[in-house]
């Protein structure tokens, strides 16, 4: 199944909902968690964007990993709640301008920590592995043709 974030209708602000007041999915995301459900293995393409998610992806994850479908609140005073993703994996493919070794040495691979570990891990679906292409606003053809490539070895991995 493939969804196309561009292509959804829903207010990514989550406004002033909470736990005990939720503001209900559009149709759209109903659908996106329905896929994550229905899901065993997830990839996740996305350009880094001023150093972070773009806003409709993170707009996307705020209003639709909610309690009670993707993690549980419903712990003792003190726990962290469980994740209710559990079972699926997944691949992000980041895209920047960023070169890897500075993104790593300034920036300590921030986004790719919030990724795996505080979004996708925090409902449970894990292992996550990053594959990063840096120099992505004038690549070469030939480095588009090897980044294709190795998109394609990793499908066919099952990666």
């Amino acid at each position: 199944r493939v969804t196309n974030i561009h292509d959804l209708e829903f207010d990514p602000d989550y406004g002033f909902g909470g736990y005990k007041n939720q503001k209900p999915l559009e149709p759209e995301l109903d659908e996106v968690m329905k896929n994550f459900e229905w899901s065993e293995h997830v990839v996740l393409s996305t350009p880094m964007w001023w150093g972070g998610l773009p806003a409709k992806l993170k707009g996307l994850f705020d209003r639709a990993f909610l309690p009670g479908r993707a993690f549980d609140t419903r712990v003792k005073p003190g726990k962290m709640p469980k994740p209710m993703l559990q079972g699926r994996t997944a691949r992000v493919i980041m895209t920047s301008d960023t070169p890897g070794w500075i993104f790593w040495l300034i920036y300590r691979n921030a986004l790719l920590f919030q990724v795996r570990r505080q979004i996708l891990g925090f409902v449970g679906i894990k292992p996550s592995k990053v594959t990063y292409f840096s120099g992505a606003s004038h690549p070469s053809d030939g480095r588009v043709v090897q980044w294709l490539s190795d998109i394609r070895r990793l499908g066919a991995q099952g990666a």
